[in-house]
């Protein structure tokens, strides 16, 4: 609400309160009808009829005032306001400073609600409105954590885990832990409105490239709910998605709340979709006129609000000029089908190859950009990732490295020959600086390996890669030529579900004597990860630590947080604070501490497959 109605809003809040106190003041109701309408009086019964002589006259009343007789329909009958100039102090007008005519009809119609008190909370009727005890979009038999793992939480330690989250997570497999927890339908906890545990779960997402997710999630809470953390949220989710009419409930009901750039054109463009098409028109004409965005900001929305309205104008979209890109702009092009520079998207950052590679409405060629790096990142899953190559390779035009990559993953995967299809996989994986997320493309061709003492090389590489979709089972099966001391042994030791008898020294010096890993992080990686999940002896740990330069012992306030968590059970608080511990770019940010307290804090709250798997990652990509 802006300044200027906030005060007409007191001051007819003022006018209100004396026309309470003038009805308040009246002796008696007025009648609403006017002169010559009222009810008639009541008809006299007649006299009996005398028999012997004629009943009197009745005699003439009383001189009095002279009455005005009414006349119906002559004159136009004004009712006046009750009270007035009948009521001693009262005043004959109404109090200054209230809006004029003019004034009201310069009004915007959301602020004219606003004043009148007719803006309304909610968008649904009260039968259809859902409870807020329960918040989320993946229950407990869809394989979310228990509903009420949060709900006797400190909230303090539930804000700052989830608050402290704010880019993405050095593990693949941490990222698709962490996204099963935010998204887990949970109560809120104690203390906390669930609005707000909603929006924290929102933003998190957001920070994590899930963006349909945080969607999702931000629609399971009815639009009249929302705060403002979660509506900032949610119209970030719907922009990184290319939904911007999904945001309009909330711009409609929320109205003036906001007073940036972005929400004025959200609003005007929401206008057209309601069928309100020349006040859209006349909104973005406005900003245009006075510059509250940039340029291309704004011939964007027009652009996108023409496609709403039957009288259609060309927007030319002027490019030149334009250094960066901005989700906003990114997000209305592509949903405008309008072509980017590509300069532009040249130098575009992560962000904007990761939400390529969801995006549906977009062409191939541009959704192959960011296809590596969603599947490394756990965005993408396997699976999903080859369906992205089967649509290259059954494309006729020619992509370059997509399409070539494309025919050799087919190969990889229904080649008849077992070394051809070995070939292929590696094609697909690259030279020595591969990418994780290429190996991530090739889990499922590599479980239809048969294992093979030809194949022992690549045993590693295999594993890794099945390791990668969890397909531990198939993995296991190489164990006869993972030699001990060897990376594919480590890999297998870690992704067991269950060992019977502990890794011994002999077998950790023979690892650690043949790790050729900078600083020998992986021989670090793999102590902090065994020690994690009690496959190790303490005392061979101590001395294993000692000789590898690592103190697993060494405690923050993090690692004590995340242990006190894991001492009571709590999955979904010890999933947060795992989040908050695997924040990076690279493996090189993660340190076997962290790991160690990462891993053995997941394994005791029983989610041991997702300890294992980011225990086997950190192996493979140290």
């Amino acid at each position: 609400m802006t300044g200027r109605a906030k005060t007409y809003l007191l001051l007819g809040g003022a006018a209100l309160a004396l026309c309470s106190t003038l009805v308040t003041a009246q002796d008696a109701p007025e009648s609403l009808l006017p002169p010559g309408f009222d009810d008639p009086a009541p008809t006299p019964t007649p006299a009996p009829q005398a028999t012997t002589r004629p009943a009197p006259r009745p005699t003439a009343a009383p001189a009095g005032p002279s009455q005005p007789t009414p006349s119906v329909g002559s004159t136009p009958v004004i009712q006046p306001l009750p009270g007035v100039g009948t009521v001693s102090g009262a005043p004959t007008s109404l109090p200054d400073g209230l809006p004029s005519i003019e004034e009201l009809e310069e009004l915007d119609p959301d602020e004219l609600d606003e004043l009148l008190g007719l803006k309304p909370k909610f968008d649904i009727p009260a039968a259809a409105r859902r409870a807020m005890s329960q918040v989320g979009v993946l229950s407990p038999e869809e394989g979310g954590l228990p509903i009420a793992s949060l709900e006797k939480q400190p909230a303090s330690i539930v804000r700052a885990s989830l608050a402290g989250i704010r880019g993405p997570m050095v593990s693949r497999w941490g990222h698709i832990m962490l996204r099963r927890a935010l998204a887990s339908r949970l109560a809120a906890p104690s203390g906390m409105n669930p609005a707000e545990f909603a929006a924290l779960r929102v933003q998190a997402l957001n920070q994590l490239g899930e963006f349909k997710t945080a969607r999702a999630l931000a629609q399971d809470v009815d639009t009249g709910n929302w705060t403002d953390g979660l509506v900032d949220g949610a119209v970030e989710a719907y922009v990184g998605t290319a939904d911007i009419v999904g945001a309009c409930p909330a711009v409609q009901l929320k109205g003036g709340e906001r007073e940036d750039a972005q929400w004025e054109m959200l609003r005007s463009i929401c206008y057209a979709f309601a069928g309100q098409g020349a006040r859209s028109q006349s909104n973005l004409n406005r900003a245009f006129r006075d510059k509250i965005a940039p340029e291309i900001d704004v011939l964007l929305a027009q652009r996108y609000a023409g496609a709403a309205g039957r009288g259609r104008r060309a927007i030319n979209l002027e490019w030149e000029g334009v250094e960066e890109l901005t989700p906003w702009r990114y997000s209305l092009a592509t949903a405008v089908g309008a072509e980017i520079p590509e300069a532009l998207l040249n130098d575009a950052g992560p962000y904007y190859r990761k939400i390529a590679a969801t995006a549906p409405m977009l062409p191939l060629s541009q959704r192959m950009t960011g296809a590596v790096d969603a599947a490394r990142q756990g965005i993408l899953s396997s699976g999903a990732a080859v369906d992205l190559y089967s649509q290259v390779f059954s494309q006729t035009a020619d992509l370059g490295e997509p399409s070539l990559t494309a025919a050799r993953l087919r190969e990889a995967y229904v080649a008849s020959d077992p070394a051809a299809r070995m070939a292929a996989i590696r094609d697909v994986w690259g030279g020595e600086d591969r990418d994780y997320g290429r190996i991530v493309l090739t889990a499922y061709a590599a479980a239809r390996m048969t294992p093979s003492e030809e194949l022992a090389d690549d045993a590693a590489d295999l594993i890794a890669s099945m390791l990668s979709a969890g397909l531990d089972a198939d993995a296991l099966t190489w164990a006869q030529f993972a030699p001990q001391g060897s990376e594919a042994w480590a890999l297998l030791v870690l992704a067991q579900p269950t060992r019977q008898n502990p890794v011994s020294q002999d077998q950790m010096d023979l690892f650690v004597g043949s790790d050729e890993s900078a600083d020998q992080r992986k021989s670090q990686f793999l102590l902090a990860g065994l020690a994690g999940l009690q496959r190790i002896d303490s005392s061979s740990s101590g001395d294993l630590a000692s000789e590898l330069g690592v103190d697993l012992g060494n405690g923050s306030k993090w690692s004590q947080l995340i242990a006190k968590a894991a001492s009571v059970r709590n999955q979904a608080l010890v999933a947060y604070l795992a989040g908050l511990g695997m924040q990076g770019s690279d493996w090189d940010r993660m340190t076997p501490r962290h790991l160690y307290h990462i891993v053995s804090a997941l394994n005791r709250v029983g989610l041991s497959a997702e300890a294992r798997m980011i225990a086997a990652e950190a192996v493979a990509r140290g």
